[in-house]
């Protein structure tokens, strides 16, 4: 089932500005915060030593650039989250998708490398992989794709034939290319697979409820693009 959604529903759904798990998720971990400090700390240094050394007037301008390089460590999340959104919503149209599970595998990916030194002095590269969940979501139509996410414990309760639920965007009025999907909605469960959670999911449940009931499916015969260099 695939329904259109009017544009100022999908804004909705995908706001400009960082939602909260958006920024959790840009926020990182421990290590990534005293990344952002550190850099936070040398910004109010530079312009200090400025101040103090160089005598420079502290005008409006470094006032300005002193307060951004202060709160570095809090807004840089917010920033990187909004822009990652604004590259879903340059999309102009947009629908609400409710499939099935097809299959789902489990495969690893390399997602850093580490070098280290052995007992025997030695130089060792070694490479941090993580599990991740591949989900094909399809309908009776023959459109199928493919979501990868880091593999979580509440994914145990997956199984094929699920109902699945998603946003799909694309640039064509009649979604006939579909070449950007949100993460996924699996409401038997009530669980979310993804990477990046794109969506705002208290407008995505509304959505999701009012079409509750069985809707026609449309006979287009949608794919993904295929995207060239």
């Amino acid at each position: 089932m695939l329904v259109p959604l009017t544009r100022k529903k999908f804004e909705q759904l995908i706001p400009l500005i960082a939602t909260g798990s958006q920024y959790q998720y840009y926020a990182g971990k421990f290590a990534n915060f005293l990344q952002r400090l550190l850099i936070s700390v040398i910004a109010i240094a530079v312009i200090l030593l400025g101040e103090v050394l160089l005598k420079l007037e502290f005008g409006p301008i470094t006032f300005f650039i002193g307060v951004m390089g202060a709160f570095f460590w809090l807004w840089y999340p917010v920033f990187q989250a909004s822009i990652r959104n604004a590259k879903c919503r340059r999309y102009k149209y947009s629908g609400f998708f409710r499939g099935r599970i097809l299959d789902w595998w489990i495969t690893d990916k390399l997602v850093g490398k580490q070098e280290t030194v052995n007992s025997k002095g030695e130089l060792v590269i070694v490479e941090n992989r993580e599990n991740r969940i591949n989900l094909e979501i399809g309908d009776s139509t023959g459109f199928a794709l493919e979501l990868q996410a880091p593999l979580r414990n509440a994914h145990k309760v997956i199984a094929r034939g699920q109902v699945a639920e998603m946003i799909v965007m694309s640039n064509r009025p009649d979604l006939s290319i579909i070449e950007e999907f949100s993460d996924v909605y699996i409401p038997s469960h009530d669980l979310w697979v993804n990477d990046y959670p794109y969506l705002r999911r208290d407008f995505f449940n509304e959505v999701s409820r009012r079409l509750r009931r069985k809707q026609p499916e449309r006979p287009i015969r949608r794919r993904r693009r295929i995207e060239e260099d």
